[in-house]
């Protein structure tokens, strides 16, 4: 298993969007991998948040990273995090 490691922009985008980076982990390691544009890669997974985000009330988060594999291991681009009031099926 491949180390991951966080750019900086990567770390921004993760305090921005309210995501912390266990959960990042998480989407790379249990995720299913897709090819991104510029010959990276994402995942998605979708996780309960049952909170607020910006004064908005969200059942759900879900979390893509974009990362790219390299020998050694996986660095971690930046983050998209989507809220939805829908309930997960977890």
């Amino acid at each position: 298993m491949k180390p991951i490691y966080f750019t900086q922009h990567a770390r921004i985008r993760i305090a921005e969007r309210g995501v912390c980076e266990e959960e990042v982990i998480k989407a790379i390691r249990e995720g299913k991998w897709q090819k991104a544009e510029k010959g990276r890669l994402m995942t998605s997974i979708e996780v309960p948040f049952k909170g607020e985000h910006y004064g908005r009330y969200y059942e759900t988060k879900q979390i893509n990273p974009i990362f790219v594999e390299e020998g050694d291991r996986i660095v971690v681009i930046t983050v998209y995090t989507f809220y939805s009031q829908r309930r997960t099926g977890k």
